[in-house]
C-alpha cells in the first residue's frame, strides 16, 4: 500500500502545481505581459465615445458603400453638395481652422471620425504640425486653394498654378495627391472647373449644410440633415464653443436622426 501512495502523491503534487500556474492572479499576468513588452488593454476601451459627449458609439458605415454613377467629362469635374447615396452617412469636412482646436485630433483618433480637411493656408508655415497631427489621427487631406478670396475671373493660367501648385505643395508636406478641391467661399466659374481638370481634380466639393456659431445652416433642400449630405464645420467664433463641441453636437444631431459619418473620398475621389 505504502508503495502505492508514494507515486499517487506525487501525481497529486504536480497537478496541485499546475492548477497554482493555471490561476496566476490576473494582475500579475498583466505585469508579465506588460515586462514582455505587451500592453494591456485600456480601462476605457470601448467608452470614447463618452468623453466626447455621446450617448453611444458612432454607428460603422458600410464597408461597401453605394457609391452612384457620377457623370464625369474630361475637361470638368463634377461639383457636388450632396451624395446621392442610400447609405445613412453625412459626410464632415473642414478648413484650416480644424487646426486650431488642439483637442480636435485627439476626438478624429478617438472615435475614428472620418473627417475631411480642405486645407489652403499654413500647410508650409511653421505651425503645419497640427494638420500633420490630424493627418496621423486619420483625417484625409485635400485641396482648397488658394491664396486669394476666389477664383472667379482669374485667368485660365493663374488659377491652374493655383490648384496645382496648392496641391503639390499639399503632396510634398504630407505626401498624398488630393483628388478633391473646395474653391474658397464655394465660387467658381468655368475656367475654374477647366483649371481643376487639369489638375486631377476628381470633383469639386462645396457644401449642402454648414455648421456655423449658431447651429446647422442648410443652404438648400429639406433644412435638416439628410442621407448623402456634405456638412462644413467652420472654425467657430473666440469664445464661443470650441470645434471639438460643436463637431460632438452635429454627431448627437446626426444619431437622432439615425445618421453616422463615411469619408467623404470612398464615395467621391
Amino acid at each position: 500500500m505504502r508503495a502505492r501512495a508514494a507515486p499517487a502523491a506525487a501525481l497529486a503534487a504536480v497537478l496541485l502545481l499546475a492548477g497554482c500556474a493555471q490561476s496566476v492572479d490576473p494582475i500579475e499576468r498583466l505585469g508579465k505581459r506588460a515586462a514582455q513588452g505587451a500592453r494591456p488593454p485600456s480601462p476605457a476601451a470601448g467608452q470614447a465615445h463618452r468623453r466626447w459627449g455621446l450617448a453611444a458609439p458612432l454607428a460603422v458605415p458600410p464597408s461597401h458603400p453605394a457609391r452612384p454613377p457620377v457623370a464625369r467629362r474630361a475637361d470638368a469635374p463634377p461639383v457636388v453638395d450632396h451624395v446621392d447615396t442610400t447609405d445613412r452617412v453625412v459626410f464632415l469636412t473642414y478648413d484650416d481652422g480644424a487646426g486650431r482646436d488642439p483637442r480636435f485630433a485627439d476626438m478624429v483618433r478617438e472615435l475614428r471620425l472620418p473627417v475631411s480637411l480642405f486645407l489652403a493656408d499654413g500647410v508650409t508655415d511653421p505651425g503645419h504640425g497640427r494638420f500633420a497631427r490630424l493627418r496621423a489621427a486619420g483625417a484625409a487631406i485635400e485641396n482648397r486653394a488658394p491664396g486669394h478670396p476666389a477664383l472667379p475671373g482669374l485667368p485660365y493660367a493663374e488659377q491652374r498654378a493655383e490648384i496645382c501648385g496648392r496641391r503639390d505643395r499639399i503632396g510634398s508636406r504630407f505626401g498624398v495627391r488630393p483628388r478633391l478641391l473646395r474653391p474658397p467661399r464655394g465660387a467658381y466659374d468655368t475656367t475654374t472647373l477647366r483649371a481643376a481638370a487639369a489638375c486631377g481634380v476628381s470633383a469639386v466639393v462645396l457644401w449642402r449644410a454648414a455648421l456655423g456659431p449658431d447651429g446647422v445652416v442648410h443652404r438648400r433642400g429639406a433644412g435638416r440633415l439628410t442621407p448623402g449630405d456634405i456638412v462644413l464645420v467652420g472654425p467657430g467664433e473666440d469664445g464661443g464653443p470650441t470645434l471639438t463641441e460643436r463637431t460632438a453636437r452635429l454627431l448627437r444631431r446626426a444619431q437622432r436622426q439615425g445618421l453616422t459619418v463615411a469619408r467623404l473620398e470612398d464615395y467621391l475621389a
